[in-house]
């Protein structure tokens, strides 16, 4: 783990009577691990959650590219882990718990795309890649938090999908498949989150955009795409929403 840390207060639900319907407190104080934080994508999410007051904790294979989001959220904290190593990435999560005694969210975010445009164009090397990248990592750290997660009064699970789940095309048929399996996962964990007050959340785009994006290509519309920042108010705002609401719901932003 890097980065000092500062002691979080604990912040418990206000309860209705009704287990996921207690009266949600944000994320001031909450615990927040981030896996795949590198990138423009992880950027934006560290920093939106670490500005609402959140303890944030990425993590990512890359160490430049999880240095580059940790220095652009101040007061967030980076370890460089592979998670496709399950012995590794249950390090992390009990590195993360240890810090403050719970954990109160886990944001998905890693990816990875191959494809083409003809059926032809897929391949099982292409396959493999996007099975480690989009469900392995999904199995890892899904088993590696769902205990803390189950335990605190407002655990989160959100996994970061795409429209191609539900609706593939022909050169596209790895990427959709790997990211319906990641989904099928997903709803599996929120029904463990049933008697909880924890909610397993998917979050489903057509594609994401970044400023190095639009800088890159002027001229692009990006038609339906939805911006890092804008994903990140997303992810965000689930800890101001009843888990009842949310588990096992697969929201779609900026789908027509």
């Amino acid at each position: 783990m890097s980065g000092s840390v500062t002691p979080g207060r604990t912040v418990d639900s206000e309860r209705q009577g009704e287990r996921g319907v207690g009266v949600t407190k944000g994320l001031d104080g909450a615990v927040i691990a981030v896996a795949g934080a590198g990138g423009p994508t992880g950027r934006a999410v560290l920093a939106r959650l670490a500005g609402a007051g959140a303890h944030v904790y990425g993590a990512d294979a890359d160490a430049g590219r999880l240095h580059e989001s940790v220095e652009a959220a101040p007061g967030t904290h980076g370890a460089v882990v592979d998670l496709l190593d399950p012995a590794a990435t249950r390090r992390w999560a009990d590195d993360v718990e240890r810090e403050h005694g719970r954990v109160d969210g886990l944001v998905h975010l890693v990816g990875g795309w191959r494809g083409g445009k003809r059926f032809a164009d897929n391949s099982l090397e292409d396959w493999t890649l996007l099975h480690d990248l989009l469900v392995r990592t999904v199995q890892h750290t899904s088993l590696a938090f769902h205990e803390a997660l189950a335990r605190s009064p407002r655990g989160r699970f959100v996994l970061v999908s795409a429209a191609a789940a539900g609706q593939p095309t022909q050169g596209n048929a790895g990427y959709a498949a790997a990211k319906a399996a990641a989904e099928t996962w997903t709803l599996a964990l929120a029904d463990a989150f049933a008697e909880s007050d924890a909610a397993a959340t998917i979050l489903v785009v057509k594609a994401l955009v970044n400023d190095a994006m639009r800088q890159a290509r002027p001229n692009a519309k990006f038609a339906g795409f939805t911006d890092v920042a804008d994903l990140a108010v997303e992810i965000a705002g689930l800890w101001s929403t009843p888990a009842i609401d949310l588990n096992g719901k697969r929201l779609c932003l900026n789908i027509p």
